[in-house]
């Protein structure tokens, strides 16, 4: 199975550096469309000749030409590849907010799939949600997954619009995640901790709690209240929390990230 990426950023290389280091694909059946030509083949022992400036007639000999270039810069790459792609390519886009529609119109093609990555596919603990067009057929859909699954895990969904929500959720999801820690980090400080021990205080116990509630099949409601005995310090924070009506914020901020992909979307 011979891939091409078009793209060679932060996307590309992690997808690039997945399939190979985990063997699905060798590296020499990997091919990059790149914007010039100052890349290095260092990381990952793709030949430099599999690496090109230029849009020729060889995509066309691609079993899966993935799509990983900014949005913005979909329409000018649309016109440089359509004269060269075949209906029987799968095209697989990274890019949020174009949908499977607009690929097909402006690409001329029938196989799509649509997914939307996070960042911590970087270290192969992503999680990506994608969807596929009609034509890519079960057993494509199957080999498109175990791509995906070298970056992390993965969830299909039939429905395309549920790419924008976990573009909201799993997408966005780490920048919250961060945000919460730092907010924490800061909260030791001020108790007394210097900033080194902050950091370790905070991300230890990040670690170990997901740690924990993957081990034991009990809820996050469950594993509260097993943290926050009565008239305790725990219940004391979680009181803060309640009064300030952070689950609603929470709730609130996810649904604005998922208006705003619906917005970059139209």
């Amino acid at each position: 199975m011979k891939v091409l990426i078009i793209g060679y950023g932060n996307m590309g290389k992690t997808y690039a550096n997945s399939f190979i280091s985990s063997r699905f694909i060798k590296p020499e059946d990997i091919f990059a469309l790149v914007r010039s030509d100052a890349f290095s083949t260092s990381e990952n022992a793709i030949p430099k000749q599999n690496f090109s400036t230029r849009a020729t007639h060889e995509i066309g000999d691609f079993d899966i030409v993935i799509l990983a270039v900014k949005p913005q810069d979909f329409a000018l790459l649309a016109k440089a590849v359509k004269p060269f792609l075949k209906d029987s390519q799968i095209v697989f886009s990274v890019m949020a907010g174009i949908t499977l529609a607009a690929i097909e119109r402006e690409l001329s093609c029938s196989k799509i799939v649509r997914s939307m990555p996070n960042i911590p596919t970087q270290i192969g603990m992503g999680m990506t949600v994608f969807t596929a067009s009609a034509n890519v057929d079960r057993k494509e859909l199957f080999i498109i997954q175990n791509l995906i699954n070298t970056t992390g895990k993965s969830v299909y969904v039939e429905n395309e619009k549920l790419i924008d929500a976990a573009t909201a959720i799993s997408g966005s999801g780490p920048a919250y995640v961060f945000y919460f820690m730092q907010s924490m980090i800061q909260a030791a400080v001020d108790l007394g901790f210097n900033e080194s021990e902050a950091e370790l205080l905070v991300n230890q116990t990040f670690m170990g709690s997901v740690a924990i509630q993957n081990s034991y099949s009990l809820s996050n409601q469950e594993w509260i209240a097993k943290v926050a005995s009565k008239g305790g310090t725990t219940e004391s924070a979680l009181f803060v929390f309640k009064k300030g009506n952070l689950e609603q914020t929470i709730v609130n901020a996810v649904k604005a990230a998922n208006n705003r992909a619906l917005e970059l979307g139209s």
